[in-house]
Parts: structure tokens; sequence; C-alpha cells
């Protein structure tokens, strides 16, 4: 079961690849802590189901998250997956660090600063081989080049990324250290500058593309078709009310309580699932992963369950009279693909 890495980055090999992989954003503790333990089985299982791309970040726990995907998948032949992380912020040790920052708990003993500099990514990428054991990333990504996480400095951050980042990670794909680039990101517009000046492998969206959320239909996925750059996407949940629904504890979106318009959506949404039979978690993973742009689904599953779980719903069967009737409602765009 080897990944194809060209040209199509996260493709299923001959169809035997599970369009499923595991984000590492748990693995570093966020919100809640995960044991090594419980860590090292969520990968075991995520290895044993087929599943074979893998994404992690030095944000994700200060670091924890690259040092327990690389203990667990070390013992794998390394050209049997795909792994990918992320640069932008550089880690520093700090004995006195809080072990409590960013969302994440239990964390490292470091502090982190943005380094979109070319010097800091080349360091971002071997520091990164350094945590996981490993000597080359499959995927290498720009960590949030965006406005809601840089406010007043977006716009100079962006023009780094473009004249110092990305020229910085093509040299190390030339070096073999990284085999493709792209952006981690959940803003279409930052993404559709990038590409409006530089070329791009593959795009890791979050959020973006979802039951819930289309900001990236209309121009973003046909761009991105049109140029070969393949997608993974994160957030498919909106980060816990396409999960969740809308009933029970307070729904979240983009990790803030849902506002009215996206609670009302999704009980819509909602009551269509429950006239067709139809869990919602399974409409959510399995809509995206309709459109032609569209690799793979990446899951920030935190324990064992929650991974067997989405594999369920992936396999659920779902009419096409259920989509017909979301489009019908206006609850899909018209030229939204659906399975």
């Amino acid at each position: 079961m080897t990944p194809i890495l060209s040209p199509c980055i996260f493709s299923p090999c001959a169809g035997s690849q599970l369009r499923l992989g595991l984000g590492g954003a748990p693995l570093g503790n966020l919100f809640s802590a995960v044991s090594d333990e419980d860590a090292r089985a969520l990968v075991n299982a995520a290895w044993a189901s087929g599943c074979r791309t893998f994404d992690t970040a030095p944000h994700y726990g200060h670091g924890l998250s690259e040092r327990r995907l690389g203990d667990a998948l070390r013992s794998h032949p390394r050209d049997d997956f795909v792994l990918s992380s992320k640069v932008g912020r550089l880690l520093q040790p700090d004995a006195a660090a809080p072990r409590a920052q960013h969302g994440y708990v239990d964390i490292l003993p470091f502090n982190q600063s943005w380094d979109f500099s070319a010097l800091g990514a080349r360091r971002s990428v071997e520091d990164s081989l350094q945590r996981l054991g490993l000597a080359r990333l499959d995927v290498a990504y720009v960590h949030d080049p965006d406005a809601a996480t840089h406010g007043a400095r977006a716009p100079e951050v962006l023009r780094q990324v473009i004249d110092e980042t990305l020229p910085a990670l093509q040299q190390l794909k030339k070096e073999g250290l990284v085999r493709a680039i792209g952006l981690g990101t959940n803003d279409v517009a930052v993404v559709l500058q990038v590409l409006s000046e530089a070329e791009l492998d593959v795009l890791m969206l979050a959020g973006r593309y979802s039951l819930l959320d289309h900001s990236a239909l209309p121009e973003l996925l046909p761009q991105c078709l049109a140029r070969g750059v393949r997608i993974a996407l994160g957030g498919v949940f909106n980060s816990g009310i396409l999960a969740t629904g809308t009933r029970g504890q307070r729904a979240t979106f983009n990790y803030a309580p849902a506002a009215r318009e996206w609670l009302e959506r999704t009980a819509q949404i909602e009551a269509v699932c429950e006239a067709h039979g139809v869990p919602l978690r399974a409409a959510a993973l399995q809509f995206p992963l309709a459109h032609a742009a569209v690799d793979i689904v990446m899951l920030g599953a935190r324990k064992v369950a929650e991974w067997d779980d989405a594999q369920a719903m992936l396999q659920q069967p779902i009419a096409p009279e259920f989509w017909a009737t979301l489009r019908a409602r206006g609850l899909l765009p018209a030229e939204a693909p659906t399975p």
C-alpha cells in the first residue's frame, strides 16, 4: 500500500488507500491531555485500518505531536506513508515556559515565535525532522499565513511567504528534505493571493469546504483542480458543529460558539439527515470527498473510538435522494458535486 506522491500526492494507490488521514493536533494535547499510550494506540489503529497519511506541526503541543508521530511511525518502511508538517513557527527551549499555551495543555518546555524567513523555513524543517527522527517530510505546509492570525501584519507576512518562505521550501524540495510544498490555512483569500504569484503542489484547507461552509467552492477549488494543486481537507466538522449537531452541548464553529446562522443552517441539515436516516457525521465526511480537487480528509481524532467511528461513517450508505433534498432546500450549492 505505497502512497503515490506524484502527481497526486494523497491519492489512493489503485483505490486501495483509505481516503482518511490522521491529523496530529490532538496528539499535541489540544484542549485536554492524551497519554503517550493512547496516542500510540491511535496511530497504530489508524495504520491497521489502512491509513497511510499523517499530519503534524511544531505548533501542536510545541513539538509533542511530532515526537509522538515520529515514535509511532519510525518502525514502518519510510516509503509506505505520507507525512506532513508545517513551517512558520519556531520553538525555543525554556524551562519556565507555561505548560499550557495556545489551547494545548501539558506541552513540552518550549516557547514559540513566528518566523517566515528563508532561514526560518529551513530551520523549521530541520528541527521537525529531528523531533520526528526521520530524514524527510513528504509535505511541508506554510502554517497560518492569514489575517485572522496576524492582524495588521498579515500583508507583510504574506509578502514574506511569497518572497522567502516558498522559495526556501522549493530549495529544500530540490535537496530532498521535502517532496511537496503548500499552505496550511483556513483562509480562502490568502490561498488565492498566493496562487496568483507562486506555484503550490498541495493545500491543507481547514473548514472552508464542508457540508456547512462552501466558501472554497466557487473559485478556489476549480483553480486548484485546473492547476493540479491537490487538497487535503481539515476541519470537515467545522470544529464540532457537524459532529455534535445543534442539540445538547454548545455547538462550536471555527473553535468558537456557533453563530445563529450556522446553528439554523445545521438544524435544517439535521432535519434532512433524520428524514433520510443518515448520520450527520457521515454526510459531513462523505460530502467534500466528492469534489475532484479533494484527495483526502484529515481527521483530528483523539482516541481509537473516534477513528473507528469515522471509518464507519465513510462506509455509511447514503442514497442520492438525500443529496437531492439538500440541494432542493438550498442547503447545497447547485454546482457542488455529491457522492
